[in-house]
């Protein structure tokens, strides 16, 4: 994807980050990684690479991948509350 370019892929956000943030368990840091990979210059061919691979998980040119799928947002673990907690 970036050929000879060794100075742009050292500046990547996933590159400069930690990259067990773009594989994160909470939906906390899947947002903070999503939010790195929005001026990406490569953001657009990360993408189509990970939907040309079938990426089984993680972010991905700012989208978040689950068993191969774009999906919006991760839940968090646990089951879902039955009310709605007061602000």
């Amino acid at each position: 994807m970036l050929g000879e370019d060794d100075d742009l892929a050292r500046s990547l956000p996933c590159r400069t980050h930690d990259p067990e943030l773009f594989f994160a368990e909470t939906p906390h840091d899947v947002e903070a990684a999503k939010a790195l990979c929005l001026d990406c210059p490569v953001r657009e061919q990360c993408l189509a690479g990970a939907l040309d691979r079938n990426e089984p998980w993680g972010v991905w040119g700012g989208q978040l991948f689950l068993q191969g799928k774009v999906i919006p947002r991760k839940r968090p673990r646990g089951r879902p509350r039955k009310t709605e907690v007061a602000a």
